[in-house]
């Protein structure tokens, strides 16, 4: 309690906010009895919606941004608060005198609250230590006496609400909270079993209350079954159950793009099965040569990558799946950062990466070039699965036009299949692969693809600005582009499987090719379309047409032309020149005469000085 007490004085140190809301009397609505039935009479109970106060005070204090430190601090003073209120002081500033609320003194639904709020100021301690204890191990010790300390407060307030002052729905909330803290005990403590137990006692009663309510009601304790799942199913994968990791996996898959605690907790769930895998795994093998793995980073990289790709691939919308494959990225970049801190002690081997004797990349190089590759490919499906779900924009745009959002464009899509190109430009450059001929083709046939796409996008664009030429050019590019495809796919149809089909876009460009033939004549002998002075853009500002009449749309655009800026240079008089012609007429008096005794009084004086004549 005392470790406790000095971290909740801690918590002052949080800011001037929480002391803002102490003065605005925010924190005193929360002395008031919380929801549920008051005790008015003898036959009245008591009840306490133990979770929804539970989910309020961390969402509004700290955890939805995983600040333990502020909703610990937030703890120790609504604790504090409530002991003032109740008069139920531990002591005074002197000395301090113990106490315990016990079934006698139960007669207010404050009292059940005051040992909740003890639970769970030791809970997010413990949480808070957690964090702390991925940089210092030690702090792992405290964690777990902080989690015991938990399911003490736990256990006192499940033995007050067997009192029969207590409502039942309120006794069904407490053993499910206690439930809750003692699995997250067992759990850190590696009793999978024990924690398994209890963790489906907690479920089982949360099931329970949110088919005994209404939906609105029900929500929050549906919640907490999603919570508690991944654990139940990770406690059965270490107790010997195989099938809980592809659980675990289908998991994640149906938690999509949300964000939070429930998507942390899969995911590290999921890091740490993969580790214990990878303990197993030695080698891997790619492009027919087998490369020793002996960084645990890359070997939990790779065990994962088939499950990610599966997961991907059965993702049912688009967020999920940009998510997964940020995911991915982000994982394959961790994974390449530490195979360059291997490579960095060895400098000559880095920039000499032939070995003298077999004229082949070192190992480690190897697998460097294979994680890039595995980068770089996963970002040209990223960047394809962009593409489709664009172009399904752009068709139902032709459909039906929108106002008030931001159509697609074929530049948009353009963009796209521009940094496709890029990264096959750098898969050909990979270390090692130089001399692999079947690889350069594979990447050469994908390029001719991704180009062939590229062009008809762009012949695309030109069709909206009317530039009907041009746009023809294009779409007989792309389907030289195609056929050079068909004609060198050959042995190499199995790698194209997974690119767009060039006799699609084949069929595709035929057609428009015909719409864009007859969108030109139309276009020649449309009578609407000749030049009136009425149409004409001169390219003259605004300031300077005022007497003329000119459709111009740019003029509700962003680049409107309004006057020329900055303005252009104009001849102006320069500043006249003063000549003093008068100077050469003035006829000054004469001053010889003061000249010559000047002159005498010096000579004079020089020559009695030369030969010490003093006057």
């Amino acid at each position: 309690m005392a470790a406790e007490r000095q971290g909740g004085g801690g918590g002052r140190g949080a800011g001037a906010e929480e002391n803002k809301e102490h003065k605005d009397g925010k924190d005193n609505k929360e002395n008031e009895r919380p929801a549920g039935p008051q005790p008015g009479g003898l036959g009245d109970s008591l009840g306490l919606e133990i979770l929804q106060i539970v989910k309020e005070s961390q969402q509004q204090h700290g955890l939805r941004h995983g600040d333990f430190q502020r909703y610990r601090g937030y703890c120790s003073r609504r604790l504090r608060r409530l002991r003032k209120t109740l008069n139920f002081k531990m002591g005074n500033r002197h000395k301090f005198t113990g106490k315990k609320v016990t079934e006698e003194i139960l007669s207010d639904n404050r009292y059940l609250l005051l040992i909740l709020m003890d639970a769970e100021r030791a809970w997010s301690y413990a949480m808070q230590l957690k964090q702390e204890a991925n940089t210092e191990p030690r702090k792992r010790f405290h964690l777990l006496s902080r989690l015991r300390k938990a399911v003490k407060h736990a256990e006192e307030l499940e033995r007050l609400c067997e009192s029969n002052r207590v409502d039942a729905k309120t006794k069904l909330e407490a053993q499910a909270y206690m439930a809750y803290l003692t699995g997250m005990l067992r759990f850190e403590h590696q009793e999978w079993k024990a924690a398994m137990e209890a963790f489906n006692k907690c479920k089982t009663i949360y099931e329970k209350l949110a088919n005994a309510f209404t939906e609105e009601q029900a929500v929050l304790y549906n919640q907490r079954v999603e919570e508690i799942s991944p654990n139940i199913r990770y406690c059965a994968y270490n107790i010997g159950d195989q099938s809980a990791m592809n659980e675990l996996m289908q998991m994640r898959l149906r938690s999509g793009g949300t964000e939070g605690l429930l998507a942390e907790k899969l995911e590290a769930l999921i890091t740490q099965t993969r580790a214990k895998q990878a303990a197993t795994m030695s080698e891997v093998e790619w492009r027919g040569r087998t490369v020793p793995v002996k960084i645990d980073k890359v070997r939990i990289f790779l065990l994962g990558l088939a499950d990610n790709e599966a997961a991907i691939a059965q993702a049912e919308n688009e967020e999920t799946k940009e998510r997964l494959f940020e995911s991915l990225l982000s994982e394959c970049r961790d994974a390449i950062q530490a195979v360059r801190e291997e490579l960095k002690p060895d400098q000559k081997q880095r920039e000499h990466s032939l070995e003298n004797d077999s004229g082949k990349v070192s190992n480690i190089q190897y697998l460097h070039s294979y994680l890039t590759y595995i980068k770089l490919s996963t970002a040209i499906k990223r960047n394809e699965s962009m593409a489709k779900a664009l172009q399904k924009a752009l068709l139902q745009q032709q459909r039906s036009d929108e106002d008030g959002k931001r159509s697609p464009r074929p530049q948009d899509l353009i963009r796209l299949y521009d940094i496709i190109l890029q990264n096959l430009v750098e898969l050909t450059q990979l270390p090692g692969l130089e001399e692999d001929k079947n690889f350069q083709k594979e990447i050469g046939l994908k390029t001719l693809v991704y180009k062939a796409y590229r062009c008809f996008f762009i012949a695309q664009s030109y069709v909206l600005v009317k530039k009907w030429s041009e746009a023809l050019v294009l779409y007989e590019r792309v389907l030289k582009y195609a056929r050079e495809v068909q004609s060198g796919a050959g042995a190499h149809r199995n790698s194209l499987k997974e690119l767009p089909d060039v006799q699609d876009l084949i069929t595709q460009v035929n057609a428009e090719k015909y719409s864009l033939q007859a969108a030109a004549i139309l276009d020649a002998n449309d009578p609407h379309e000749t030049e009136s002075p009425s149409q004409v853009k001169d390219g003259k500002p605004l300031s300077e047409r005022f007497e003329t009449f000119c459709l111009d749309p740019s003029l509700v655009s962003k680049q409107v032309s309004l006057v020329h800026f900055p303005p252009g240079f104009q001849p102006i008089p320069c500043k006249p020149l003063f000549f003093d012609l008068a100077l050469n007429h003035v006829a000054f008096p004469p001053l010889e005469d003061k000249v010559e005794q000047k002159a005498k009084s010096g000579l004079t004086g020089y020559i009695k000085g030369i030969f010490g004549f003093k006057s």
